[in-house]
C-alpha cells in the first residue's frame, strides 16, 4: 500500500472515528498518522500475522473480514468503512490476526503503528474510551452478521449487503460490487446471487454495469432488506453517535 505525504498538518482525515476525537486526543496521534492509497484486494492481514498497524479507511474505502471455510471458500463476515478502523483496536503487545482482512473498495487510508496508538491511549482516558466503544460496536456487527446469516433469506441478505456498501461509498447510487464479490459476501454460489440480482433488475430496483451495481430504487431495496443494518446503526448511535456513515455526509 503506497504511502502519501500530502495531508495538511492538523487536517482531519475523512474517517468518522478520527473525526470523533477531541482536539487534544487527535493531537496525540496526528504526528504518527501516515496516508496511504489502496487498491482492490490489497491484503492487510492474513491469519496468524502479527497485528502491528492500525488502518483507518477514509472516504469510500472499504475493508472486509474474511473467514476460510472447510471447503476452501472465503466467507465475508463484516465490512468496515470510514466509521472505523482495522487491526489492534484495543490490543496491547503481540496480537495475531484471526481472519484474512482485505481491501474491498479502493481509496485512501491513514495508518498508525499499534504501539503509537497504545502509547497515546495510555495518556488519555477519553482516547482509550473511544476505541473501547468502537470495539463494542464492531462486536455488535459480528453478532448481528451471525444472526443474519442464520435466519434471513438470500434476497434479504443481498439487499442488506448492497445497502451497507452503498452507505459507505460516494458513488451516488453506484456500488463497485461484482456478482462474484456479492456471492462471497453472502457465502453462496455465484448462480444464486445472479438469480437474485435478475429478480431485483426485473422489479426496477437495480441495474448492473461491468463491475458495479446501480441502485435505481433505494426505497424498494430497503423494503427487500432485513433490518440488520438498522440494528447496527442503532447500536452505533447509542455508543458512538455520529460515527456510522450517513449517506449524505460530505468529504
Amino acid at each position: 500500500m503506497p504511502t502519501r505525504q500530502d495531508r495538511v498538518p492538523g487536517e482531519r482525515p475523512f474517517n468518522n472515528l478520527l473525526r470523533r476525537l477531541n482536539d487534544a486526543d487527535f493531537a496525540l496521534i496526528e504526528p504518527h498518522l501516515v496516508e496511504a492509497d489502496s487498491h482492490p484486494n490489497d491484503l492487510l492481514y492474513s491469519p496468524g500475522d502479527n497485528v502491528e498497524t492500525v488502518h483507518f479507511p477514509c472516504g469510500p474505502s472499504l475493508v472486509s473480514y474474511m473467514v476460510a471455510s472447510e471447503d476452501g471458500r472465503d466467507v465475508e463476515t463484516i465490512l468496515i468503512g470510514r466509521e472505523g478502523a482495522v487491526g489492534g483496536i484495543v490490543s496491547q503487545g503481540h496480537l495475531p490476526a484471526y481472519t484474512r482482512i482485505t481491501v474491498k473498495f479502493a481509496g485512501p487510508f491513514v495508518r498508525i503503528p499499534v504501539g503509537r496508538l497504545d502509547a497515546a491511549k495510555s495518556k488519555s482516558r477519553t482516547l482509550s474510551n473511544i476505541f473501547a466503544r468502537y470495539a463494542d460496536c464492531m462486536l455488535a456487527q459480528i453478532f448481528q452478521s451471525t444472526a443474519c446469516n442464520a435466519i434471513h433469506s438470500i434476497e434479504q441478505r443481498t439487499a442488506k449487503w448492497i445497502i451497507s456498501a452503498m452507505e459507505r461509498t460516494d458513488g451516488e447510487g453506484a456500488v463497485p460490487l461484482t456478482h462474484e464479490q456479492l456471492a462471497t459476501l453472502l457465502g453462496v454460489g455465484r448462480s444464486y446471487t445472479s438469480r437474485v440480482i435478475q429478480t431485483f433488475k426485473a422489479e426496477g430496483t437495480l441495474e448492473t454495469r461491468r463491475g458495479s451495481i446501480l441502485i435505481r430504487n433505494p426505497v424498494a431495496l430497503r423494503n427487500r432488506s432485513c433490518r440488520c443494518n438498522e440494528a447496527v446503526k442503532g447500536h452505533f448511535d447509542e455508543v458512538l453517535r455520529g460515527v456510522y456513515p450517513d449517506p449524505g455526509q460530505d468529504n
